[in-house]
């Protein structure tokens, strides 16, 4: 069965730090693009980080410089960790799977045909 988990969401003071993780079974994340999705309430949901097979990297610019997007393919698991956190990054954080690389140039390939996690709530708050 194919599945992705994301977990590491919590609460955490403005300026702090959270580390999510996206951890697949039934495939080999390894072989896909892997984006990091937030949506806040009342919001749409905004890509904020890609990676890509070969380890590049993609950022909304809102999260550049304080967000950075890894693999670990031996653990099958992707990571988004976030730093300098502000009220602003609150939302449900989503990672997706998708088998291309161009996906992390347009993130709506995800949405039309990739694999998605159930999300993990981020707070920042004081």
């Amino acid at each position: 069965q194919v599945q992705l988990v994301e977990s590491g969401g919590g609460l955490v003071q403005p300026g702090g730090s959270l580390r999510l993780s996206c951890a697949a079974s039934g495939f080999s994340l390894a072989d896909y693009a892997v984006g990091w999705f937030r949506q806040a309430p009342g919001k749409w949901r905004e890509g904020v980080g890609c990676i890509q097979t070969n380890r590049d990297t993609f950022y909304v610019n809102s999260v550049k410089g304080r967000f950075t997007v890894s693999r670990d393919n031996v653990k099958n698991t992707v990571y988004l960790e976030m730093s300098s956190l502000k009220p602003e990054d609150t939302a449900v954080f989503y990672c997706a799977a998708h088998a291309s690389d161009d996906s992390c140039l347009v993130p709506e390939n995800f949405a039309d045909s990739g694999s998605w996690g159930q999300g993990t709530q981020v707070t920042v708050s004081s």
